[in-house]
């Protein structure tokens, strides 16, 4: 058993990888601890240990028992990183020498590690943790973002308001790394405007590794320092800066370190200069021209596109990007004219700017949208890119995303899992016949842990309204109500995601009398819990945040339509393991995948959803609730009259008389078994670890073996 000055030790060697993020026994271990401190730290055991005091950490595991536990996490860690009994081992064991290289801006991993902004990110963080689960050899390339993305908070009139406070990278779960001769690698990137300059943090993610790019270096200028503060932050020339820094500096960090990957996953186009650097490199070293680089590269390049709108990919002016690459394109022996071309869909039309979506195209083999339907929008949308070949043959493919399920599901519903599907179900949780067991659940077990669940999202959101007024000084009036919003017993609806436009997050409010008729009905009531961010520029989005808040301060919706604050991976896994009902209407079809629905219905919840993205191949008429029957209009406002209107009817005839008609025992009983059929149906399917084995099979392997893609259409 540990002694007294080891179990320090022990919890900081814990806390150092993020294995602890899907593990409820570790986050258990620092709770219990001092529970008031985890909160206030963000669940940051890193900051958490520097603040409580070493012989409080020795009485309290004296007082609690903590010795065994800690011990118990120790060799469960240790165990972990040493198994070689895992799935890659078997499938995937010639990519142990050369490991897969898996690009992102941003990686949501938990919110004490603050360099995402929402689905993208989170979405690369899930592939990482399955990958480590899996034991795929995989190294994530990543930013430190300083100042992350905003904090949110709303003044007294609704209004959005953005604060960005800078990380403490003593207070992070994060490593510089050295040089074999002990020194910071610093790696540089050569420009017509100069050198910039980055050192390399290293953080470890179970089994995966993720190297992240920090520009804030003594060498660079007081500007290019500032690179890395703000996620999606400053105009067009900070951004090719910024791709700048992932693609070319990511591919160079690898370098230093004597790591040559088989595969480059670029995670959306951000990342593409990757690939420039890579033939630059692939040229220098082999003594070959630039086309035979480039097939070599773009036979091993992986390339995932998450956005459906014309709009969301980025492009530069052909000056700008001579300005940031020019020095690659000399070293590439490519005229001006032949290296714009590669980021244009017509390469000689001089009006067209440089696409970073284009250039991951053409300078990969292995392409793939996030769904089918997102797979089939992309190959339309990209058509023009292959002139002689038709819409269908286009080489896009789709591997529908998955969500990490460990990292998602709740404590209690993880216990109701091993009980009934086997402690092993992890291992397992690809296969169908793994969720057949859920039928052998009890109704009111899993209706009584669903509603345990509830029942702590609705005690969260009453706290965090109660600091919320706190800070806006809203009255005491705001502070009673702020301490009764919400029913355990009420059908409760969640909606938070990115205030984007075509997410239409003020759909189901258009009416305010039926909205009110509702909310207030005296036998069948709804409530709203609403979270989000709207991009600090996006005008219309922070509209749409303001006018919640109007309705919310409504005294006839007060008690049932509420806003949380500043959404973040922690409200975000309080929201999907709590509500009974989780509400998404993009305007199909703008949304790739939508991977928040996924986190729900593991957690009992049932996804009430237009049939856009992962919902549209997952919906099966028994496992949740369809908005409309996956109709488009050329008018977005016809389109979203219909669709209102297909909300209403489904939510007045489908979902309320099915939450609420219960049997004698007071048990809805057909809701349950719509909540059985969600997790028998979608819990094999949708879930990263399937992700990442269709990467495996269907793209690294392939791509590792220079082969043609085969991925499905």
């Amino acid at each position: 058993m540990a002694g007294q000055a080891q179990i320090v030790d022990r919890l900081r060697e814990l806390a150092r990888n993020l294995w602890w993020t899907w593990q409820p026994n570790v986050i258990n271990l620092f709770r219990d601890l001092d529970p008031e401190l985890w909160r206030s730290t963000d669940h940051n055991p890193v900051e958490f240990l520097k603040k409580i005091p070493t012989e409080l950490i020795e009485r309290r595991a004296v007082d609690l028992a903590l010795h065994s536990r800690v011990d118990y996490a120790f060799r469960r860690l240790h165990d972990y990183l040493k198994n070689d009994d895992s799935w890659g081992a078997t499938h995937a064991a010639s990519l142990r020498c050369r490991p897969v290289a898996y690009f992102s801006m941003e990686f949501g991993l938990h919110e004490s590690l603050p360099i995402y902004s929402g689905g993208l990110g989170v979405l690369a963080g899930d592939h990482l943790k399955s990958a480590s689960d899996l034991g795929i050899p995989l190294i994530g390339i990543g930013v430190l973002w300083d100042e992350g993305y905003f904090r949110q908070s709303l003044n007294t009139d609704g209004w959005q308001q953005e604060t960005y406070l800078e990380a403490d990278e003593d207070l992070l779960p994060i490593e510089a790394v050295r040089l074999a001769n002990g020194k910071l690698l610093v790696v540089s990137i050569e420009s017509h405007v100069g050198t910039l300059k980055a050192r390399v943090w290293r953080v470890e993610v179970g089994r995966t590794t993720l190297l992240l790019l920090d520009a804030n270096v003594p060498e660079n200028s007081e500007s290019d320092r500032k690179l890395t503060s703000r996620l999606y932050g400053g105009d067009a020339k900070v951004r090719i800066r910024q791709e700048l820094l992932l693609g070319v500096g990511g591919v160079k960090a690898l370098q230093a370190l004597d790591i040559h990957p088989s595969v480059i996953h670029m995670n959306e186009g951000h990342s593409a200069f990757a690939g420039l650097e890579m033939i630059r490199a692939e040229m220098e070293a082999e003594a070959i021209p630039f086309a035979e680089a480039v097939r070599d590269v773009a036979a091993m390049t992986v390339f995932t596109t998450h956005t459906p709108v014309a709009a969301g990919h980025d492009r530069f002016p052909a000056p700008m990007v001579e300005e940031h690459l020019g020095k690659i394109r000399e070293a590439l022996h490519l005229s001006y004219d032949d290296f714009m071309g590669l980021g244009r869909v017509y390469p000689s039309d001089t009006n067209e700017l440089f696409c970073m979506t284009v250039l991951a195209l053409k300078l990969s083999r292995h392409a793939n949208g996030v769904s089918a339907l997102h797979g089939a929008v992309s190959r339309r949308m990209w058509h023009p890119l292959y002139p002689n070949r038709t819409e269908e043959e286009v080489p896009i493919g789709h591997i529908t995303n998955g969500v990490h399920a460990l990292t998602w599901l709740a404590p209690p519903m993880r216990e109701l899992y091993d009980r009934h599907l086997g402690l092993d179900w992890p291992e397992r949780i690809r296969d169908p016949r793994t969720w057949r067991a859920i039928e052998t659940v009890e109704d009111a077990e899993l209706w009584e842990t669903q509603q345990v669940l509830k029942a702590r999202l609705i005690d969260f959101v009453r706290r965090r309204l109660a600091v919320q007024c706190e800070r806006r000084k809203d009255g005491d009036e705001a502070m009673k109500r702020a301490g009764t919003v919400l029913d355990l017993n009420v059908l409760t609806i969640g909606f938070a995601r990115r205030f984007a436009t075509y997410k239409r997050a003020n759909l189901v409010l258009r009416d305010a009398e039926l909205l009110s008729d509702m909310i207030n009905s005296t036998d069948k009531p709804i409530q709203l819990v609403f979270a989000g961010k709207a991009h600090p520029e996006d005008q219309y989005g922070k509209e749409l945040i303001q006018n919640i808040i109007k309705k919310a301060r409504v005294p006839r919706f007060s008690h049932r339509i509420v806003f949380v604050e500043d959404y973040d991976m922690n409200v975000a896994r309080h929201l999907v393991q709590g509500v009974d009902v989780w509400l998404n209407n993009p305007r199909r079809p703008q949304e790739a995948s939508g991977t928040s629905g996924e986190k729900v219905f593991l957690n009992g919840g049932l996804n009430f959803s237009i049939l856009d993205g992962w919902w549209a191949e997952a919906y099966d008429g028994a496992n949740g609730f369809a908005i409309g029957f996956g109709q488009t209009h050329s008018s977005p406002s016809v389109q979203d009259d219909r669709d209102y209107s297909a909300l209403l009817t489904t939510l007045r005839e489908q979902v309320v008389p099915l939450f609420y008609d219960r049997d004698a025992t007071g048990l809805p009983r057909k809701w349950i078994a719509r909540q059985k059929a969600a997790m028998k149906t979608l819990g094999w399917r949708f879930n990263a670890d399937r992700m990442v084995m269709d990467y495996v099979m269907n793209s690294y392997l392939p791509a590792a073996l220079g082969l043609s893609c085969s991925m499905p259409k």
